[in-house]
């Protein structure tokens, strides 16, 4: 069980890499992010803090949510997502400016957003599916599930995901193709990595494995 939970742990770390990965090419390509990813960028450029330590607030106040509310979400994978995520998508930003510069062309911003759907779906695949904790954002709308059984999951992150894109847009933030691909995009490539990498990694059985939520 020890080197089960060990794996869980490093397949999770991998899993927020690839997210932040994600999340920074989204951003490079000048189309839009996930909602909450939006969000807190455009509060962060209105308020003049950086998007990480910005990050980190946003997710203290969510935690006491979480805490409250769900605390069965709470693991590992929620501090390490929470403190580590917003730094680890801040590196890769700026590295691919660095390295290759923002995209000029319509046709290079597409592509950016399609590469970022894959790798942000690899990384959300790794980290929920390892089971060792839900960042307090992704923990609200499991929470809502809970409180409000009827109404199906769907539902619920909709809901959170839209009052998100909604404040995105009030603050000035960029709502867009990459807004739209990580809200109805992300679903079915999760999945597909779910059933042919993720969960044979961990040994899970896939028609058992719930897929997980298309989250960022």
């Amino acid at each position: 069980m020890e080197r089960l939970d060990s794996k869980r742990l490093i397949i999770m770390v991998l899993g927020n890499i690839f997210l932040g990965m994600g999340i920074s090419i989204f951003k490079l390509s000048g189309l839009g992010n996930d909602p909450f990813s939006g969000m807190v960028m455009a509060l962060a450029d209105l308020t003049g803090i950086s998007y990480a330590n910005f990050l980190i607030l946003v997710n203290v106040v969510l935690f006491v949510a979480e805490f409250i509310t769900g605390r069965k979400f709470i693991g590992a994978g929620t501090f390490v997502n929470a403190i580590l995520l917003g730094y680890i998508a801040t590196f890769f930003h700026s590295t691919w400016i660095s390295l290759l510069g923002e995209p000029q062309l319509l046709w290079q911003q597409v592509i950016t957003v399609a590469i970022g759907v894959v790798v942000c779906s690899f990384g959300v695949s790794l980290y929920q599916t390892s089971d060792v904790g839900v960042a307090p954002y992704d923990s609200l709308s499991l929470i809502m599930r809970a409180k409000f059984p009827r109404i199906s999951y769907f539902w619920h992150r909709m809901l959170t995901d839209a009052l998100c894109a909604l404040i995105c847009f009030l603050a000035g933030g960029i709502i867009g193709l990459g807004t739209l691909a990580t809200v109805f995009g992300l679903g079915p490539i999760i999945h597909f990595f779910n059933v042919n990498f993720t969960n044979k990694l961990l040994g899970k059985d896939s028609r058992g494995a719930k897929s997980a939520p298309a989250s960022l």
